[in-house]
């Protein structure tokens, strides 16, 4: 390996794509047991890398030198192979500085809460201190020194205004997960989630619903990445192209979630999608099929409410995922929780055909005939509305209704 990144489980990371959009060099994942570590930083064949949970602060000891804000810091995420020295850096600092800027995050004279106490975690106070915060509290799970559990930042300082979660909590495969309830945190006026799969985890998804200004580490990751490539190249970067590689990456890790009415056309619409993107098509009613068979079924035998429980299963399954075409049922959007899952990795769009395109069939058990469609377009039009991150006005062949997809997507 000539340039990588270096971790103990990197099935869920991007750093390659986004390396690859940087620059031309050929750049690797490498999965490193704790056992084996030593043996690589020791063997030192490489160019240069990444370096990423949980060995930010296990190769230091490895180094011939370290720059002096790695070493204020206490963490190294990217180390460079010069004839033979090993140099270590830190560019999550100005990552995570730049995700700051990026949703107008302002630590002077705040007190804030760092979750976490790994080398991630360091980068997140060093940053806090380096923009006036007046008070920075660090949370662990057993607490100790320099630290509080999570029940004694519930009680102690419920009054805190930034949240910073460094911990892998909320990560896939485990996107459910969310460290701290943010109801016990009503003065919280800003959240950084350095998780970035998925792109938008419950954490951040909670607080953008209370008005919070919050945004997961996707943006961190690219801007460190660029920090990290002039490291390698000897190169500098014109900082625009954070911006460009971030959007690009966003693009291609979204899903397309297609939602509308029954007889909309969103299966149809996305099939083409998939054909036109190379993209993978799913469509939760097929998945409910699949496990549970024919739905009509399932509504005359086990009622609706069951089969809301299938739907909800299927759409958390498949959301975990990036990178698809995901057509809905056309009551999907009557729980929240699907939305939030879908949203956790997908941009949704409402596919809003009229009502008098709108075809009854008989394999929808609640839209099998036109009075049936017209009760279901009054309920729902305006939860598709509201859920929706684009409306389409989808009264027009489907290929126009997919170009306009593509062209909000880009």
């Amino acid at each position: 390996m000539k340039y990588g990144c270096i971790g103990e489980h990197l099935s869920h990371s991007f750093s390659k794509e986004i390396h690859n959009r940087i620059e031309s060099y050929a750049y690797e994942l490498c999965e490193v047991p704790k056992d084996k570590l030593d043996e690589f930083m020791t063997k030192r064949e490489f160019y240069a890398i990444n370096v990423t949970i949980p060995y930010k602060q296990d190769v230091i000891p490895f180094l011939d030198c370290i720059d002096d804000m790695a070493k204020e810091i206490g963490a190294v995420n990217t180390i460079v192979n010069r004839d033979g020295k090993l140099y270590g850096y830190n560019t999550d600092f100005m990552g995570m500085l730049a995700l700051s800027c990026k949703i107008g995050i302002d630590f002077k004279e705040k007190k804030v809460l760092v979750l976490g106490t790994g080398g991630t975690s360091k980068t997140a106070v060093a940053v806090a201190k380096s923009e006036g915060a007046k008070e920075i509290v660090i949370v662990s799970r057993r607490g100790g020194e320099n630290c509080v559990t999570y029940d004694q930042a519930k009680k102690l300082h419920h009054d805190c205004q930034i949240v910073i979660n460094t911990t892998p909590c909320g990560m896939y495969p485990q996107n459910d997960g969310m460290p701290i309830d943010l109801h016990d945190y009503p003065a919280v006026e800003g959240v950084l989630d350095a998780v970035y799969n998925p792109l938008v985890t419950r954490l951040v998804c909670e607080a953008t619903k209370k008005g919070i200004k919050a945004e997961c580490g996707l943006y961190m990751l690219v801007a460190q990445a660029v920090f990290a490539a002039e490291k390698f190249t000897g190169k500098a970067y014109d900082r625009k192209i954070i911006d460009r590689v971030f959007k690009e990456t966003l693009a291609s890790k979204q899903n397309i979630v297609l939602t509308g009415m029954p007889g909309s056309g969103k299966t149809t619409v996305g099939k083409l999608l998939s054909t036109m993107t190379g993209r993978p098509f799913t469509d939760t009613d097929e998945r409910i099929v699949e496990k549970h068979g024919d739905i009509s079924t399932i509504f005359a035998k086990q009622g609706e409410g069951i089969f809301r429980d299938f739907e909800t299963q299927a759409v958390k399954m498949i959301s975990e995922n990036c990178g698809q075409i995901i057509a809905t049922g056309g009551g999907a959007i009557l729980r929240q929780q699907n939305m939030d899952a879908l949203k956790s990795n997908g941009k949704v769009f409402f596919i809003d055909r009229p009502l008098e395109n709108l075809i009854p069939t008989d394999d929808r058990p609640l839209a099998n005939n036109a009075e049936a469609i017209q009760k279901r377009y009054a309920e729902r039009y305006q939860k598709y509305c509201d859920s929706a991150d684009v409306i389409i006005n989808a009264d027009c062949p489907i290929e126009q209704v997919a170009q306009k997809i593509l062209e909000k997507m880009e």
